[in-house]
């Protein structure tokens, strides 16, 4: 791992995920009705849902589709001249292009292009903020939206899956202008994962291997919770709506989450996770590295990580690896 490299600021932060369901009405009720995000609006494909200090439009972008993964990643520049600048980068690096799109219900303009394992990326400027209705509006006006139950306060992070994660850290550095702040080194040479970051948060993309023989897989899409406490109490609110609870809550060594593991209808890995008040504010901070022998450790704290956390991604390979 070299030395960090210095931040690009023309990108702002991640704006939004579409995520893949082959069962639209079910999963469309997770994310509202039990998970707690709120629907912005809906198109015949789509669905657009946000937590309730999501400021944008939508957070995540929720899609049928005949399976399941990550149809897109968004990132938000910090200016149209930002957004040029990126794009004439992205242009000259030798990765696949998409090329311009008018975007869709919740932002303007955005400029595609794919990673080398089929992740497709994009960036815009142009956004459609939150627009509350009276029983949604807020008490505060430095909150989006009213606060309701326990629900997610933001979009936080998402994780996916690579075969060669140290050839997915240069197409974040290079694309996006990322920072690594965590990183895995295994025995073998390899980078077993990479937390990346484009602002102060610890991390708002991780890449971890991929051990099922997928392409373009997901690993999971995670919201960030306001408390420790909001977690707890949703862990009862899925055990009363039979949601599968895949493991957690317990802390994370790595970047020190306190988190909870959930799929979706449709087979889709969702977290709630709450990192507490950490950030990274040091401009000269050298990414942490945790060693294979580190890793055998385990969590923090909290029980055995599950097999299938190390198995399961979207969309299935096959039926030998759900």
């Amino acid at each position: 791992m070299t030395s960090p490299i210095t931040p690009s600021f023309d990108i702002a932060h991640l704006g939004h995920v579409e995520l893949y369901t082959d069962k639209f009405d079910e999963s469309l009720d997770f994310f509202t009705r039990v998970y707690g995000l709120k629907l912005s609006g809906q198109d015949e494909t789509s669905a657009y849902l946000r937590a309730w200090d999501d400021y944008e439009f939508h957070s995540l972008k929720l899609t049928r589709h005949h399976t399941t993964g990550v149809g897109h990643i968004g990132y938000r520049a910090t200016s149209p001249e930002a957004l040029a600048r990126r794009v004439a980068i992205i242009e000259g690096s030798g990765y696949k292009l998409h090329g311009w799109t008018e975007g869709d219900m919740g932002h303007g303009r955005a400029f595609r292009f794919e990673d080398p394992f089929g992740h497709i990326f994009e960036i815009y400027y142009n956004t459609r903020r939150a627009e509350p209705d009276a029983k949604d509006r807020p008490a505060l006006k430095n909150t989006a939206s009213a606060f309701t139950g326990a629900p997610p306060r933001r979009l936080d992070h998402l994780n996916l899956l690579a075969s060669d994660v140290s050839e997915f850290r240069r197409f974040m550095e290079t694309c996006l202008g990322s920072r690594v702040t965590e990183y895995i080194q295994l025995d073998s040479g390899r980078i077993g994962g990479c937390w990346f970051t484009i602002n102060n948060k610890t991390y708002d993309l991780a890449c971890t291997e991929e051990h099922g023989g997928g392409h373009a897989r997901l690993h999971h899409v995670t919201y960030a919770t306001d408390q420790r406490e909001d977690i707890l109490r949703a862990a009862d609110i899925f055990l009363q709506n039979g949601v599968h609870i895949e493991t957690g809550p317990h802390k994370h060594a790595i970047q020190g989450t306190f988190f909870l593991y959930v799929w979706e209808p449709a087979g889709n890995r969702v977290e709630l996770a709450n990192a507490g008040a950490r950030l990274i504010l040091a401009p000269d901070w050298e990414p942490v590295c945790w060693t294979e022998a580190d890793r055998k450790k385990g969590q923090a704290w909290g029980l055995k990580t599950i097999e299938t956390f190390h198995t399961h991604g979207t969309p299935p390979v096959d039926k030998g690896h759900a």
